[in-house]
C-alpha cells in the first residue's frame, strides 16, 4: 500500500513539478529579456523575421522547449529517489540487486554517455541560438554527407529535420558544425558626426579596427560598409553585424570613430 501510494505522489508531483519549471523557466527569460541581456536575448536576425510577433513566438519556442529539458531531467531524478525509497519500503536489497545486474548497469551507462551528450547539446542550442523552428539548416553526416533541411522540433535527445524525402531524426549531438541559412546579418545605421568627411575606406578601416577594442569586444562586422552617405557635418553609414547591436554599443562604436577619424 505505501509502496503504491509512493509511486502515485511521484507521478502527481512530477506533473506539477512540470508547471513549477516552465513557470520559473519563463520568469527567468522575462526578466533576462527586459534587462536586455542573458541566453534569452536574440542572437541572430532570421530572414523573414521582421515583425516582433514572429520573433517572440520564436523565442517562446526556445524557452517552451528548454523547460521540457529541464523537467524530464527532474523528473528522472524524482524517480530514481521514488524507486529507492519503494526498495527501502518493501524490505529489498537494492544494492544487492544493482550488483547482480552489474553487466546490465555497466550496458546501460556506456549507452547513456550517447543521451547525456544529446541531452546537454539540445540545451546548449536553445540557450546559444543556434537554430530554432523553421530554420534551415545544413549539416554533415557521420560519413561526410552533406545534408540540409528545416527544422521541425527541436527534442530533449534529437532534432527532426524535413527535407524533400520527408522528416529525418538527428540526434543533437550529431550538429557538431553547421550552418544555419535562415540568419542573416543585422544592417545598423551609424551617424558619426566630423569636420571634414573623410574617404569611405578610412571610415571603414577605423570601425574594423574598433571591432575587438574595450567594450567592443563582442562587435563584428559583415563584409564592408553596405551604405555610406554624405551629410554636412555628418555621415551615414549602414554596417552589418553577426547580431543587433545594443544601444551602448553603439554609442561607444560612434563616439570612438569620431575621436580617430578627428585625429587623422
Amino acid at each position: 500500500m505505501a509502496a503504491g501510494l509512493i509511486v502515485v505522489g511521484t507521478w502527481l508531483l512530477t506533473r506539477v513539478n512540470g508547471l513549477l519549471v516552465k513557470w520559473f523557466v519563463r520568469h527567468l527569460a522575462n526578466r533576462a529579456l527586459s534587462a536586455g541581456s542573458g541566453p534569452w536575448r536574440v542572437r541572430s536576425a532570421r530572414l523573414k523575421e521582421g515583425s516582433t510577433t514572429i520573433r517572440e513566438q520564436r523565442r517562446r519556442q526556445r524557452v517552451d522547449a528548454a523547460s521540457k529539458m529541464v523537467n524530464h531531467l527532474v523528473s528522472l531524478v524524482m524517480w530514481i529517489i521514488s524507486l529507492i525509497v519503494v526498495f527501502h519500503v518493501i524490505d529489498v536489497d537494492a544494492a544487492f540487486y544493482l550488483s547482480s545486474a552489474g553487466f546490465l548497469g555497466a550496458a546501460v551507462a556506456i549507452g547513456g554517455q550517447h543521451k547525456v551528450n544529446d541531452y546537454l547539446t539540445g540545451l546548449l542550442v536553445l540557450l546559444e541560438d543556434r537554430y530554432g523552428v523553421g530554420d534551415t539548416i545544413e549539416w554533415e553526416s557521420p560519413v561526410g554527407t552533406e545534408l540540409s533541411g528545416l527544422v521541425e522540433y527541436v527534442g530533449v535527445f534529437t532534432t527532426r529535420v524535413r527535407d524533400a524525402k520527408g522528416s529525418v531524426h538527428v540526434p543533437n549531438s550529431q550538429f557538431n558544425m553547421l550552418r544555419n541559412m535562415s540568419q542573416e546579418p543585422v544592417v545598423t545605421t551609424l551617424r558619426i558626426r566630423v569636420d571634414d568627411t573623410p574617404p569611405m575606406h578610412r571610415v571603414e578601416t577605423t570601425l574594423k579596427d574598433l571591432a575587438g577594442s574595450a567594450g567592443l569586444t563582442e562587435v563584428l562586422f559583415i563584409d564592408d560598409i553596405a551604405s555610406y552617405r554624405e551629410v554636412t557635418g555628418e555621415i551615414s553609414i549602414d554596417v552589418a553585424t553577426s547580431r543587433p547591436l545594443e544601444p551602448k554599443e553603439i554609442d561607444r562604436l560612434v563616439r570612438c570613430a569620431e575621436r580617430v577619424l578627428q585625429e587623422e
